[in-house]
């Protein structure tokens, strides 16, 4: 576990770093056609975005989209630089977010889309299973529908 892990809001200079921090990840967690996904979503699908530092050093990001017609905040895009996997920063990451969706209005669920390789991490972090599609993101790379198990409002 990291004490100095700084997340803040992912800027623009950061798009490069991120890639290749994605990049790391393939073909272990990402297909390597989702790393063009991955630029086009910083491109054109951007919501909230965040990136984790230690010592002002890129480890990790993640993101959230919204449905706003359903009331739904989706988390995405998650990555860890290889390094550090396993150190607390993915769960730091993601309990910061949660915190963040927890604080906003008329947001009554939270979801996430993963694949066979993370599902266990989230399953662990309050979400559970609802649907799974073979191939999904790409063949061997299934998705994994979740839902966290609380509702942020009732």
């Amino acid at each position: 576990m990291y004490p100095s892990i700084t997340i803040r809001p992912y800027k623009k200079s950061d798009k490069n770093a991120l890639i290749e921090l994605l990049k790391q990840n393939v073909p272990t967690y990402f297909a390597e056609s989702e790393i063009e996904d991955f630029r086009t979503y910083l491109e054109h699908q951007l919501e909230q975005y965040f990136v984790a530092e230690i010592d002002q050093t890129i480890v990790g990001a993640g993101g959230i989209n919204f449905d706003i017609p359903q009331n739904i905040a989706k988390i995405s895009w998650d990555f860890i630089a290889t390094d550090f996997h396993g150190k607390g920063i993915g769960k730091k990451l993601l309990e910061y977010r949660l915190t963040y969706i927890k604080s906003l209005p008329h947001t009554h669920l939270i979801s996430v889309r993963t694949s066979q390789l993370a599902y266990l991490f989230y399953q662990k972090n309050g979400f559970i299973l609802k649907e799974v599609i073979k191939d999904y993101w790409a063949e061997g790379f299934d998705l994994y529908w979740m839902e966290y198990k609380e509702h942020t409002q009732e």
